[in-house]
């Protein structure tokens, strides 16, 4: 059997392993799935005794991609075709039932909503295959595929019509303030308070898959962090050998995902039970893996981990810290991502309980300096806490109960359509002091100022002499764009408003 984009259809295999009539070539779009299908054998433990894999070939080049087993005697090979055209592959394996099937897929251009996977652009930006810029409005849920199907299915709405186009969220289950339940699914098989390490649970990886799709059909990137240390079942602790098993067997299962990108860790170090070369050694599982060179990057606690390490694809940070934001680009020359800069709430830890205005703000501080924002929500009543039921959305879904989401969607409109002026230009280049308001440019196309806490009823705007502008007056709460009477050029002076937290963004004539 083999499936492409999620239906499945007869192709040149038959289940007793023996050559089938040749079939038409499966088509399949441009960075979509193709999916080899093969029985094989069921006895003793073939997530340990047997490996499978594809080679696929187009004119003189080759991909070898890592099959993986899905139990009941089923073995799959997920492949994310990058090129048009007509592809062939043959599969090898130590079993020979599922050793040398051939079989061609024809891979036709992509359509709708698939711009394919995200990459990093111009040094500090990200952009998809197909050159769409992509800026990332992050958003966390950690432990929502550990939720009821009901559960699930309200953060999927939420999402839809949100602001946000990436999810940061856990592989495996986690124990923490708010989060003291049992997920409805293991990855590996439990006795009692025994894992079984020598097997996976299909149907656990099969669920986040279903969710990894979900996403991708909201055009939302599923930021997998592959461990965690809240952990209540063993498996920040794993023995070394297991580790790098689940990382191969996770990559060889959503590595075919557009949408999926890896994070090694959330707070990395807090597990205290693995060391500097553990780090290491997942870093170069996950790289030499992963056939596509999916987005990588790593989350910590304390210290800012070395974004500098040539694994690292950008950098996802826990900090409010935006003054440090030209130094980190300026030394890492990565894209930096603010993953973490508190969450919007009222619970009593310190990280959960800023104000909508707050989390707003630190959005546009983030634009302003040239890096991405990440946001989170961490709301509860006083019933949630007397019945011990709290559900938050930083890790639970649900519905989002905050005001700053709205905000970030102006925000997110805003700067896609500023980057949009003058061909489609990815990002902004940053304009260093001595201008007090935080500003970014695009390419002297755009300008977009933001003068935070500071509330002048006027200011004398530094643009080029060559060109013209017009001006827009914004309200970042209120949602606003006001514009300006004139046209601007040189040194200009704007009236405002007097009132914090206002923009100004001027686009060329």
């Amino acid at each position: 059997m083999l499936k492409a984009g999620g239906a499945a259809m007869v192709a040149g295999i038959s289940t007793n392993g023996m050559a089938a009539p040749a079939q038409p070539a499966t088509k399949v779009e441009r960075w979509d799935v193709f999916e080899i299908t093969l029985n094989g054998p069921k006895e003793g433990n073939p997530f340990l005794d047997i490996w499978v894999k594809a080679i696929f070939r187009k004119g003189g080049r080759e991909m070898t991609i890592d099959g993986f087993y899905d139990g009941d005697g089923v073995y799959k090979v997920r492949f994310m075709p990058d090129s048009v055209g007509a592809w062939n592959y043959t599969t090898d394996s130590n079993a020979p039932v599922l050793k040398g099937k051939t079989g061609a897929v024809e891979v036709t251009p992509a359509a709708g909503g698939n711009h394919g996977p995200v990459s990093v652009r111009d040094t500090f930006h990200f952009g998809y295959a197909d050159g769409t810029p992509y800026f990332p409005f992050g958003t966390t849920c950690y432990a929502w595929v550990h939720q009821t199907e009901e559960r699930e299915r309200e953060t999927l709405a939420a999402l839809k019509t949100g602001p946000f186009n990436k999810m940061r969220m856990c592989i495996f289950p986690k124990w923490y303030q708010y989060n003291h339940g049992v997920p409805p699914r293991f990855p590996f098989p439990r006795q009692g308070e025994t894992n079984d390490y020598s097997r996976f649970n299909p149907e656990y990886f099969r669920h986040i898959e279903q969710r990894i799709l979900d996403l991708r059909a909201m055009n939302v990137e599923a930021d997998l962090i592959l461990f965690h240390p809240y952990d209540h079942w063993g498996f920040q602790e794993m023995p070394a050998e297991v580790d790098d098993r689940y990382l191969r067997y996770v990559i060889a299962r959503f590595a075919a995902y557009r949408n999926v990108w890896w994070s090694l860790a959330n707070e990395f170090d807090l597990m205290k039970k693995k060391n500097t070369g553990d780090w290491d050694r997942y870093a170069e599982i996950v790289t030499e893996s992963d056939p596509y060179g999916h987005l990588r990057s790593i989350h910590y606690s304390k210290a800012p981990y070395d974004y500098s390490r040539v694994w690292c694809t950008h950098a996802g940070v826990q900090d409010y810290a935006f003054d440090k934001a030209a130094s980190w680009r300026s030394s890492w020359r990565k894209p930096v991502i603010f993953d973490e800069c508190m969450y919007e709430g009222n619970i009593n830890s310190r990280w959960g309980n800023l104000s909508g205005e707050e989390m707003t703000r630190r959005f546009w501080l983030c634009i302003v300096a040239g890096v991405y924002p990440g946001h989170g929500e961490t709301y509860v009543t006083e019933s949630d806490i007397e019945n011990d039921k709290a559900v938050l959305w930083w890790s639970h879904g649900g519905t989002l109960k905050g005001t700053s989401p709205a905000r970030i969607g102006f925000l997110r409109k805003m700067v896609e359509e500023t980057a949009a002026v003058g061909g489609n230009q990815i990002g902004f280049t940053q304009i260093e002091p001595p201008y007090y308001p935080s500003a970014k440019r695009n390419q002297d196309e755009s300008f977009l100022f933001y003068f935070d806490f500071h509330g002048p009823l006027y200011y004398d705007f530094p643009l080029p002499d060559k060109g013209k502008y017009r001006a827009e007056l914004i309200d970042p709460w209120a949602m606003t764009l006001t514009p300006v009477a004139g046209e601007f050029s040189g040194k200009s002076r704007v009236k405002l408003t007097g009132k914090p937290y206002m923009a100004v963004r001027f686009v060329r004539v």
